[in-house]
This record gives C-alpha cells, structure tokens and sequence, in this order.
C-alpha cells in the first residue's frame, strides 16, 4: 500500500512526528507498544529477527532497497495492508526533524520481553547463556547501543537492562548498535538486590566492573576457574556512565573487577570498557 506522502497534515503519521524529543518520544512509543528501526540495514535485521512493522516511511530512491524486506515481512512488495508511505527528503525532513542519512525509517511493533530466567536459559539455541552483561542505570542511548554492538561481535549471550536503564530499542540505540539489539536476546529486570541471588541459583558468577581498592584485575579473575572452567557461567554488571555501579550492587556481585590502566588514565568510558571484558572473558572452548 504505496502511500504518496506531500503535505503533513492529518495523523497518519504520527509515529514518525516527535523522533528528536527523548523524553516525549519514550512516553509515545511505551504508549504505543512500538520502536523505530533506522536505515534499510536495521530493518532488514529488525525482520529477520521477526518483528512485525505497523508502516514504512521512505524517500523513493531507498525504495527498490527496502522492497525485499517490506515483501519479507508483509508478504507484498508494496506491504499489503501495511501501509508504504513514500516522500521526497525535505519533506522527510519536515516529518522526522533531521536528515535521513539511509533514507528510511520502519515503525515496528514492540516485541513482548521474556521473563528473565526464561531467556538465559533459552540462549545459545537451549543450551543456556554462559556470558551475560548487565546494564545498570546507563541512560545514555549511544552507550547502550555501542555494548550491544559489542556483545554480539564477541559472544555475549544475552543482555540483562535494568528498569532505569534507557531503551535498548530507541532509535538512535538501535542504530549505533547496527541492529545487533535484535541479534542478541536481551530483557529488562528489576532491582540487582533481587536479581543477582536469582543469577546465582542459576549457576552465574557476578563480576561487578568497579573502581575499588580491593578489586581484582581482569586478567586475574579472567584465570580463575568460575571464569575458564568447563561450564563457566559469568555474569558482567556494569554501571552509569558518571558514577558507576551503586555500593550495594557491587557488594552483592561475587567479585569486583578493574580493568589495569596506564598513562594517569584512571577509567574507559563504559562502552568501550564493555569491549574489553567482554573479550577478555570470552568463552574459548
């Protein structure tokens, strides 16, 4: 259902209208039950991954590109029932506020979150997750979307966000992480007071990534058995962008761990923290 969009009045499009405004476009799109996907590449993931689009908003010239997604996910080149709105780029840029570098943009349905347990034991195929990274507190959408990205290049198996964390599937999360959201399962969870003794009962060690005296290094703990053994299970909890983990988290994880620094560099940001444990206590075998 090819829709020729010229002027922007009338509602149709009002899930497309807003997408500069964080804080209203997180009220309207938990409304909503819906997230936008940015550019043909995360589309094409957000489909693949199986989510189900509510409409496409496009310039002509990315539309040959998106056909085969579009027909993928509605069963019709031209979307069916759903609706394909199509429009020259100032007028795009009139709907979204910004310029649309990849020319597309797709309002998908939000997928309903599994329960927590559910998902770490339904990772790796049913085998259970042996890697898992925690977000606490990050409300930086750029950091979230950047540790997604990296979970998925080095073999993280899920990841855990805590409710104060900012949405793995806002738009520019989404982005940044190149649609790796949809490839590596993730869900919310509540308060880590009640989460990492669950974590524990299933077999995780929680490592909390934090700036302490008594923490170990991250080759140290990377050498010992909870985290090379056989069935290792490790869960990494990392914290706000500026203040970090909260005391009581880190006192509750099984260990506290530092990253060794060099020239009077005393943290990474979190993203790029992320990237490095992850690698360091990727599983090998």
């Amino acid at each position: 259902m090819f829709i020729s969009i010229d002027s922007l009045e009338g509602d149709r499009l009002e899930d497309y209208t807003h997408l500069t405004d964080v804080a209203l476009r997180r009220k309207l799109e938990t409304e909503r039950g819906l997230y936008m996907a940015e550019s043909s590449k995360v589309i094409m993931r957000a489909i693949e991954a199986g989510h189900v689009p509510r409409s496409f908003l496009t310039a002509p010239k990315w539309l040959d590109q998106l056909t085969p997604w579009i027909e993928q996910a509605c069963g019709s080149p031209d979307g069916g029932d759903v609706p394909v709105f199509v429009a020259d780029e100032p007028t795009l840029e009139q709907i979204t506020g910004f310029h649309l570098h990849r020319g597309a943009l797709a309002a998908m349905n939000r997928p309903r979150l599994a329960e927590p347990v559910s998902l770490l034991r339904g990772a790796r195929a049913g085998h259970g997750a042996r890697r898992v990274v925690i977000l606490e507190g990050l409300v930086d959408h750029t950091n979230v979307g950047a540790i997604f990205r990296s979970a998925a290049a080095l073999g993280i198996d899920a990841v855990l966000v805590t409710e104060d964390c900012a949405d793995p599937l806002y738009r520019r999360s989404v982005r940044v992480s190149m649609g790796t959201v949809f490839q590596v399962p993730w869900t919310r969870i509540g308060k880590l007071s009640d989460s990492i003794p669950r974590l524990r009962e299933a077999g995780f060690t929680t490592a909390a990534l934090a700036l302490k005296d008594d923490s170990l290094s991250l080759d140290a703990f990377s050498q010992l058995p909870v985290c090379n053994g056989r069935d290792s299970r490790v869960a990494l909890i990392m914290g706000t962008e500026g203040d970090g983990l909260t005391d009581h988290t880190i006192a509750a994880a099984d260990y506290s761990v530092v990253i060794p620094m060099g020239g009077n560099v005393d943290s990474l940001n979190v993203a790029a923290a992320s990237a490095v444990v992850c690698w360091e206590l990727r599983v090998r075998d």
